[in-house]
């Protein structure tokens, strides 16, 4: 993740320094605006004592042909106040966040080619408490698909859905579920995993629980899926976005050893998975 941004000009040698390592670059020659270049696919942006105004440009150094980043997200932070946020276009400006009536657990989206943002500071008595700042990541068209596609996590996924999560999801577990509850306001469900078996985890979502040999996470998905709880193994799959852990596919876990081992007879099988 991006180290914070200071803007205040005794802290400006601070910041520099942090943008040797963060992908966060800045431009000393700009007066009125200050420019910040984003070089990462993810991370985030802290502003503290927002005053002025910020213009940020998103220019990732790891874009291909083959992984080309379409679309930006931002998610506030939930403590976001002091400025507000804008789409540039072609010197025109469109309110993309408020500072009075922004949702955080909502994603704003745009095109990466729509332009830079523009942060503007709200004139404030006191800003001395006031943070403004977000998460952010850069989508391919796949993920972009994935992430508000309703089918992903509500609909159960086929064979090959399976394996290929089996095989590239960012957290792949084997557990059950211990419990499920659900957030209205942010449209959202949690479930309560204990996970016997970590086949792979992208960040520490698992945390082990004592000397039991067992770890303890939490997934999100669509409220509308309707997620209940229910007995036995299952193997849980899914993505990272804005440190969360959201479900993809979660088939029984004895349904997952008949789809994989029929693939791996065959010689099908995308990669190996120890199922013993």
């Amino acid at each position: 993740a991006l180290s914070p941004y200071l803007l205040k000009p005794l802290l400006l040698i601070v910041a520099l320094f942090y943008s040797l390592s963060s992908g966060l670059t800045h431009d000393p020659h700009s007066r009125d605006v200050e420019q910040v270049y984003l070089r990462c696919a993810e991370g985030s942006l802290e502003w503290l004592y927002p005053t002025g105004a910020l213009r940020v440009n998103f220019r990732t150094n790891i874009q291909t042909s083959a992984h080309r980043y379409v679309t930006v997200c931002l998610k506030p932070f939930k403590n976001f106040k002091g400025a507000n946020i804008y789409l540039e276009k072609i010197g025109d400006l469109k309110l993309l966040v408020s500072e009075q009536d922004y949702r955080p657990d909502k994603l704003y989206c745009f095109g990466v080619d729509e332009g830079p943002i523009f942060i503007q500071a709200t004139p404030q008595m006191d800003i001395s408490r006031k943070i403004t700042g977000f998460q952010y990541e850069l989508f391919n068209e796949r993920t972009v698909a994935d992430l508000h596609s309703i089918r992903a996590p509500c609909c159960p996924c086929n064979d090959s859905e399976v394996l290929m999560a089996a095989c590239t999801s960012d957290f792949v577990v084997r557990g059950s579920i211990r419990s499920v509850t659900h957030d209205p306001l942010q449209e959202k469900s949690t479930i309560e995993v204990f996970a016997d078996k970590i086949y792979r985890q992208k960040s520490r979502t698992f945390q082990p629980v004592g000397k039991s040999g067992r770890w303890l996470g939490h997934i999100k998905t669509l409220l509308q899926c309707g997620v209940k709880e229910g007995e036995g193994d299952f193997l849980f799959t899914g993505s990272m976005h804005f440190s969360e852990a959201q479900l993809g596919c979660a088939p029984r876990y004895k349904d997952f050893r008949r789809i994989y081992k029929v693939a791996r007879d065959r010689g099908e099988n995308p990669c190996d998975v120890a199922t013993n």
